[in-house]
């Protein structure tokens, strides 16, 4: 053998050795390594080292698999899962309160990675096209999607009007439902509680939810009265499912107040009963008692609008005004009263008389010898800043929800900074609902098992949005991740502090960059406006 030949044999070797490098470990941009992986499936938990290209998982292999990156996490003892997904959020809607890039730390501190704007039929495609916009220009930590929203876009069709849409305004909402889907929204939302979707009929609304079914589309629905017909208003989404073929989800689902109380089981009843007939029925649940919050003098109603001043509550020629306005809403539009009733009502705070705090204002009514709306203007008179949860929700009821696999947890949360504090209505569901769940109802009083309390999270609410590249850990998926510890993650938000940060979570990733570390943002901005998207052939759909 020539001596040539022999370093041409080692040249090709050592080139063959390298390229089998190349190949057994490829360097990727970011590895976590050493975390227990829940996909996002329900599936059972499994050891797994993650590889990130760009703003994608590129491979998920055994930790034995020895790859390379110029950045390695390292997740011993950690539980690693896709970036949840709130399927009904309004913190966007507070943008103009926020100022430089929108961080979202109350939904990065608890792993969410995408909310869904425009609930509750909020918001019409110019508004929605204004919202995203402006995250772009300033940057966001999180990815948002959007519904289209009934009450924004009747509002713009049919300025001021309470009455039932013709047949051209209705034709008028549906080429403005038809622009928001091409626009990329996930489907259509309506608020039938709140001005102006009081005033729809149910032919108008289904209309309207059948022009998102050639976008693939889907309706979520906060219903027309859930206080005083649970079972009926809750019934009228699940008719749309059925007439129009469009997957119905019913928005933050509960048993509100003491007529409630207990009953939920006839909402799941007739859901699972639906389903059964072939209708693609969903529904979101916050883990919490109490709808909303509001100080005990912002619920009074004066004939002509606006809140009435202590010496009109006193005034016996203004007092029957009120009362009727407050009960029945002005002009026959929305009240918090005529919307969950007094016996929905609990009180939270009660600075100078604590000894009310627990008291439902119909039962402490009674107590009193007064009829609800007396007693409620008693408290204001009597005491500084009462605050009061509105729709408040026996526990059990919450119990017996969540552990039905149809059903996904969302936050209906809103910004809650110091300036919104000081209007007495945060609420602590936006700054807890997703570590409440993994913590308190997983954990703690293991409900449900912590794969399956991420799968709600996670790919029930993607499959049902159409998020196709969200909601799952698998190569090709979106890097959307967070890393928590089981043993410690939980919610420290109440009524009182109801912005006090979870606990647990160790980092968030969006895109495939870091937005949540050490208990604390990073100041990154990598998330984007994520349209509705169609599944990947082949893959399973819950």
């Amino acid at each position: 053998m020539s001596a040539s030949y022999f370093f041409r044999a080692i040249i090709c070797l050592a080139t063959a050795l390298a390229l089998a490098g190349c190949v057994a470990s490829p360097a990727y941009d970011r590895l976590i390594v050493g975390g227990t992986l829940y996909d996002g499936t329900g599936a059972p938990p499994r050891a797994a080292t993650i590889a990130i290209e760009g703003d994608r998982i590129a491979r998920v292999v055994s930790p034995q698999t020895r790859l390379k990156a110029p950045h390695v996490i390292d997740a011993t003892g950690l539980a690693v899962a896709p970036g949840f997904i709130d399927a009904h959020s309004h913190v966007p809607e507070s943008l103009d309160q926020i100022s430089g890039p929108f961080l979202d730390v109350q939904d990065i501190s608890q792993g969410v990675t995408t909310i869904v704007a425009g609930p509750d039929g909020a918001a019409a495609p110019r508004q929605l096209a204004l919202l995203r916009a402006e995250l772009e220009r300033r940057g966001t930590a999180v990815n948002h999607a959007c519904y289209v929203g009934h009450n924004g876009i009747r509002t713009e069709v049919m300025p001021g009007a309470r009455r039932p849409a013709t047949d051209a305004e209705v034709a008028r909402m549906a080429a403005l439902v038809r622009e928001g889907m091409a626009a990329g929204c996930v489907g259509l939302s309506t608020g039938l509680m709140y001005d102006p979707g009081l005033f729809a009929t149910e032919a108008e609304v289904q209309a309207l939810a059948r022009e998102v079914k050639p976008f693939g589309g889907s309706y979520d629905s906060h219903t027309r009265d859930p206080g005083f017909r649970m079972l009926e208003s809750e019934s009228e989404a699940v008719r749309l499912g059925e007439a129009t073929g469009v997957p119905v989800k019913l928005a933050h689902l509960k048993a509100v107040g003491l007529i409630n109380k207990g009953r939920i089981g006839e909402v799941i009843a007739m859901v699972e009963a639906a389903q059964a007939r072939g209708v693609a029925v969903t529904a979101d649940q916050y883990p919490f008692d109490g709808a909303t919050l509001r100080y005990a003098r912002e619920l009074f109603l004066k004939p002509g609008g606006g809140m009435p001043d202590a010496g009109a509550l006193v005034d016996p020629a203004q007092r029957g005004g009120i009362r009727l306005a407050t009960e029945t809403g002005v002009d026959g539009g929305f009240s918090w009263v005529k919307a969950v009733g007094y016996g929905s009502m609990r009180i939270v705070d009660a600075p100078d008389a604590p000894e009310l705090v627990d008291r439902n204002i119909e039962l402490l009514a009674g107590e009193w010898g007064v009829d609800p709306f007396d007693a409620l203007v008693r408290l204001t008179l009597d005491h500084r800043d009462v605050r009061l949860t509105l729709g408040s929700v026996d526990e059990g009821d919450i119990r017996e929800l969540i552990v039905k696999p149809w059903v996904m947890i969302a936050s209906d949360g809103f910004y809650a900074d110091g300036k919104v504090l000081a209007a007495g209505k945060a609420h602590p569901r936006s700054w807890g609902s997703f570590t409440r769940v993994l913590g308190h109802y997983s954990r703690d009083l293991a409900l449900l098992p912590l794969p399956e309390a991420i799968r709600k999270m996670t790919s029930l609410p993607a499959d049902h949005l159409g998020l196709a590249d969200r909601g799952r850990i698998a190569p090709g998926k979106a890097a959307d991740i967070v890393i928590f510890d089981p043993a410690t993650v939980g919610e420290r938000a109440t009524y009182l502090q109801p912005s006090a940060q979870s606990v647990g979570i160790s980092r968030v990733l969006v895109n495939g960059r870091e937005v949540f570390r050490d208990g604390r943002p990073t100041g990154d901005t990598p998330g984007r406006f994520v349209p509705r998207q169609k599944p990947p052939a082949g893959e399973r759909v819950n």
